[in-house]
């Protein structure tokens, strides 16, 4: 509870710093709070270049953040929340302490130099950094880890957003992929932290500031209920449409990495020269949609602008998150569907207001397929609880239709486009034919839960792991118990001897038989000890022991070392 807090505390700061870095990089850079609103201006500080100076400001940014990235920490690049989600998954939540200051920075840089980005992706990966610091100078267990980082992640959401639900929903759903009840309440803590801290900065008001807007007519639910579908379509063609440009980016650039964004920069600039509207965040630009600003025609370029310079920033190697450009796009495609609906029908269709705000959060929704997160998180930008029923059905039929079209997220498949798979091995992983089963080594001599320690000392000093399993009356399995623990007793204590090997048997993380050996190879990894308990499915039976050598034996037997002849 207490690192909790403290992790809600640094991700609160966190992200009241990284909001003040965007701000003071968008006013060098553009002359303006958010460029996105001022319609093409020209820059104050260099009046002469007019709307031009569009074209050199990604440039600039570039050469700055880019060997920033390339230099210190390469996992800043790009939009963030699947190197944290990959963190959490399979290496033990230990993410590089670096990450947090580096990404701030990139970030700042990037979407104040005009990249298209959200700034939810950053402040992710730094509280999740932050928590993940915390946790290893605490030196804390590996599922406490994984935990400090979700509440990291928690915290920065609720901060940045003034949405505290909204964090501890997309921590839960994205980040840990599950929900227990001490999940729940350390990223609750952390949250309510992180908001307290962020509304003293930032006041207490919804993120959006939209006009209220209801359903009028039962007929309605129909087109929202359609809405969904088509949103659930455009948020998969976004995330094609992101990796495609990306690859793009990939095959064409054969330069440094760092000097890639600068360079591509120029193309980015041309975007921005061309709609302006596409410059940074852009939640003018939304708030603007949503009430009506816009005609059908420039809704539907500035949704497909949108798509292409997000896609471009990313590609070229800038930094920043996907969920706010997710927004933007639904609140255009929203809009324009709202807007035709009321020239088609204009006795049930109703106000395009509220077509824009379903739109939002069903183009998230499936693009990265968490309808809860999505829900919650619309609730509290926007503080509308009016269309609440409208915004769920089309939450969830643009899930639906999501998971029809395609097998990953916009999150998951940057991943797995390295062959990283969170729930299962890579396709060509070596260990993939492999199961725990297989290169298990047999079952050291168990003790007894009652056995007296002098005894189980004597049983240890012959054993070749230092450890032995524990094991109760009925052979069902205890815990392990270490010649570490043994040794620190009798010396401590010496009237232990009478202890009993169940009262010091520590109950390590275990491995089943039906286990993939390339997913038990990241708890091997982060063991204190020589090896692993190998239980039965059901996690009763003791059937065998994993260790460092039996994996090895496994690589080396996968793959072989060609033979070299000697001179």
């Amino acid at each position: 509870m207490v690192l909790a807090i403290a992790v809600g505390a640094g991700a609160g700061l966190g992200s009241i710093a990284f909001r003040w870095l965007i701000t003071t990089f968008t006013h060098l850079f553009s002359g303006h709070a958010d460029y996105a609103s001022a319609g093409g201006s020209a820059n104050p500080h260099v009046p002469w270049l007019g709307a031009a100076f569009v074209i050199i400001a990604p440039m600039v940014g570039g050469l700055l953040y880019g060997p920033l990235v390339d230099r210190f920490a390469k996992e800043a690049r790009g939009h963030g929340v699947p190197e944290v989600m990959l963190a959490v998954a399979q290496r033990g939540g230990r993410i590089n302490p670096r990450v947090s200051i580096v990404k701030a920075l990139a970030s700042a840089l990037c979407i104040g130099s005009g990249g298209s980005v959200g700034r939810e992706g950053p402040i992710v990966q730094i509280g999740s950094s932050l928590g993940s610091t915390l946790g290893r100078f605490a030196k804390v267990g590996e599922d406490r880890m994984r935990l400090l980082v979700a509440c990291g992640a928690a915290g920065g959401i609720a901060a940045t957003f003034n949405a505290p639900l909204a964090g501890v929903f997309f921590s839960m759903e994205l980040i840990l992929g599950t929900f227990s009840a001490e999940a729940f309440g350390a990223t609750v803590l952390a949250s309510v932290t992180a908001s307290v801290i962020g509304r003293a900065a930032f006041g207490d008001n919804a993120f959006l500031t939209l006009p209220p807007f209801h359903v009028e007519h039962l007929a309605q639910y129909g087109l929202f209920a359609a809405l969904g579908v088509v949103a659930g379509i455009i948020g998969v063609g976004f995330t094609r449409v992101l990796y495609w440009i990306e690859d793009a980016c990939d095959w064409a650039w054969r330069g440094p990495e760092w000097l890639r964004p600068a360079v591509g920069g120029l193309l980015l600039g041309l975007v921005l020269l061309a709609l302006p509207q596409m410059y940074g965040v852009g939640y003018p630009v939304l708030e603007k949609a949503t009430q009506g600003g816009y005609v059908i025609a420039f809704l539907l370029l500035l949704l497909a602008g949108k798509v292409v310079a997000t896609s471009l920033t990313i590609g070229i190697g800038g930094s920043g998150g996907v969920f706010a450009p997710s927004l933007f796009i639904g609140a255009m495609l929203g809009a324009a569907y709202g807007a035709a609906a009321g020239h088609l029908m204009p006795g049930v269709a109703g106000g395009a207001g509220a077509y824009a705000l379903v739109g939002m959060g069903a183009v998230f929704a499936g693009a990265s397929r968490a309808p809860i997160t999505a829900v919650v998180i619309l609730f509290e930008l926007t503080g509308q609880y009016s269309i609440i029923l409208p915004l769920m059905l089309a939450i969830v039929l643009a899930t639906a239709t999501s998971r029809l079209l395609s097998h990953d997220t916009i999150y998951t498949l940057k991943l797995r486009r390295r062959g990283i798979d969170l729930h299962t091995p890579a396709p060509h992983a070596t260990f993939t034919t492999h199961t725990v089963r297989t290169v298990m080594e047999p079952v050291p001599a168990p003790l007894s839960a009652d056995s007296e320690l002098t005894a189980a000392a004597d049983l240890l000093i012959r054993s070749d792991h230092g450890a032995l399993p524990v094991v109760d009356d009925h052979g069902r399995y205890v815990g392990t118990l270490t010649a570490r623990a043994v040794a620190e007793a009798l010396t401590d204590a010496p009237d232990a001897q009478s202890s009993q090997a169940g009262d010091l048997a520590q109950a390590d993380p275990t491995l089943t038989t039906d286990m993939p050996l390339a997913t038990a190879l990241h708890t091997l990894m982060t063991a204190t000890g020589t090896g692993l308990p190998v239980l039965d499915p059901g996690k009763e039976r003791l059937l065998g022991w994993l260790t460092h050598q039996s994996a090895l034996r496994a690589l080396h037997a996968a793959n072989p070392t060609p033979a070299t002849s000697v001179a």
